[in-house]
């Protein structure tokens, strides 16, 4: 799981889409920051989580929008779409039981040294990932990289590895200049010593170059003349670090055209006739968990309570505090991802229902606890609202609940302790892909969490290791299939996903969202 400082939220947005496709005039800005296409600036505003421009060491969210910028990867996305991973700098094929994967190298890309980009290059990258054991090294995990020819390299695994195409786009997987990299002390193990070099000067294939890279103010990009895709509509990218109030301003006033990290208020504040909003449900799941461990709670741990529970929760309502662009998924798996349940599918409320399975429980009124981190966001949204509205809905069915919220570094330790009685928690995928979500099985690691051992729902278990093993053809039903039994049975109860929001100028006519690298620099108009 990966914990979200960030204060990107959902509200009511003007425009509600992954990506937006609007006429407006250019604008320019009086620093230099102009929004005018055509060999212009276009400046875009973050608050950083970053820590390198080396692609195959950076996981951070900013780190993902540098990345992608100056690199190409093997595999990529189409916009918004992480359903279907199409071709990068190579094509690719799966092998029956999704244990190797054979990629062939495409003839065209180049590096910005005018070098072509080969096989070679490919395999030392990869390797150089898995070599340099830094955060993003657990992506390949278990996969063995190797060149089969100057054309084609594989990827190959003991155990089914069906998610390898969507791991693939992620920008640490960036294919980097061999012959320039390690010139700059780039080795595949931990003696690498290329990132000092990597944060002055880029080594890749993608639309831009690095000018100047500094992860505690603002990072700067020209175009990459040598680049053989489609041409970025701006000559020049200048990414800075801003807090939130600050970009608000910014981008009304047009010194900026990008903001990514505007809070639920200032969102709020800002006029139709100055910015577009841009909204759509995010990658994030939120949750919650009822410890099954009878010595943690005898209520959360009895089926009836648990069902009761599921039937008590007022779905929509807890969906309307994220406001536009929220969505409820119908199972643990986002509605973004392959293989997500639509939101009819999962547990629905029904007081009747839920106050005959609380009777048949034996509770009687009880305190119940509810845990939760009181001091972090996801996309803006506050834990704190989102317990009260449930602590509210459950006391309509008859259940009492106390709210026990705490700092994150406190309750992380009860969470991963699996001490914790009722829980509210959310969930960051490390990748676009439903096997990302097997975690939530009983026995794995969120299930154990819980309480929830391997021996305790045979079938769950089943049918996670089918949906780990499905083919192409069979990975949606079988994943459905897990969910539909994890709904029924399971001790999680999925609430929402937030939205994520951009705040453009109006000068921006195009740009799309993306859950691996949250915006393409390159791709805006």
């Amino acid at each position: 799981m990966k914990l979200s400082w960030k204060s990107t939220i959902p509200v009511i947005g003007l425009v509600t889409a992954a990506g937006l496709a609007l006429s407006g005039c250019a604008g320019g800005a009086a620093n230099g920051g102009g929004a005018a296409e055509g060999g212009k600036t276009l400046v875009v505003d973050a608050s950083f989580d970053l820590k390198t421009a080396d692609p195959n060491r950076q996981y951070e969210t900013t780190g993902q929008i540098v990345a992608k910028a100056l690199y190409q990867t093997l595999l990529t996305f189409d916009g918004d779409d992480v359903t279907t991973p199409i071709d990068g700098l190579a094509s690719y094929e799966m092998n029956a039981d999704s244990t190797v994967m054979t990629l062939t190298m495409k003839d065209d890309a180049v590096f910005s040294d005018g070098s072509p980009v080969t096989v070679d290059d490919a395999v030392f990258s990869l390797q150089r990932l898995q070599g340099v054991k830094g955060n993003p090294s657990f992506l390949l995990d278990g996969v063995t990289v190797a060149k089969v020819d100057d054309k084609t390299l594989t990827l190959t695994s003991e155990a089914p590895k069906p998610e390898l195409p969507f791991i693939l786009p992620n920008g640490a997987l960036a294919v980097v200049n061999q012959e320039v990299v390690e010139a700059n002390g780039g080795t595949t193990d931990e003696k690498d010593g290329a990132e000092a070099f990597l944060n002055g000067e880029s080594a890749g294939s993608g639309p831009y170059v690095l000018e100047s890279f500094d992860a505690a103010k603002q990072v700067v990009f020209t175009a990459n003349p040598e680049y053989k895709g489609e041409k970025p509509a701006y000559e020049r990218v200048v990414l800075r670090n801003v807090e939130g109030p600050t970009q608000k301003l910014n981008v009304e006033k047009g010194e900026s055209q990008l903001a990514l990290d505007l809070n639920p208020d200032q969102v709020a504040e800002l006029s139709s006739a100055n910015v577009n909003i841009l909204s759509s449900a995010s990658q994030y799941m939120i949750f919650l968990l009822l410890n099954q461990n009878p010595e943690v709670n005898a209520f959360t741990s009895n089926p009836d309570f648990l069902e009761a529970v599921k039937l008590g929760v007022d779905y929509d309502k807890i969906v309307d505090l994220a406001g536009e662009g929220a969505a409820r998924p119908g199972g643990p798996i986002p509605s973004i991802f392959v293989g997500a349940l639509d939101a009819a599918d999962g547990n629905q409320r029904d007081v009747k229902a839920a106050e005959a399975a609380l009777k048949a429980s034996g509770y009687n009124g009880e305190e119940i606890t509810l845990n939760f981190p009181n001091d972090i966001t996801v996309q803006g949204l506050s834990f704190n609202s989102i317990a009260e509205s449930v602590q509210a809905q459950l006391k309509e069915v008859g259940i009492n609940v106390t709210l026990a919220p705490a700092p994150v570094a406190t309750e992380l330790d009860a969470y991963r302790g699996g001490t914790e009685t009722i829980g509210l928690w959310y969930w960051g995928p490390d990748f676009p892909h439903p096997s990302n979500y097997l975690v939530f099985a009983p026995g794995q690691l969120v299930g154990l969490r819980a309480g929830w051992p391997a021996e305790a729902d045979a079938k769950s278990v089943e049918l996670a290791n089918a949906a780990q093993a499905a083919s192409d053809a069979d990975r949606v039903a079988a994943f459905e299939a897990w969910q539909k039994q994890q709904n029924e049975t399971g001790p999680f109860i999925p609430l929402l996903q937030p939205a994520q929001n951009v705040v453009t100028a109006k000068s921006i006519s195009s740009v799309s969202t993306n859950p691996v690298w949250t915006v393409d620099l390159a791709s805006i108009k």
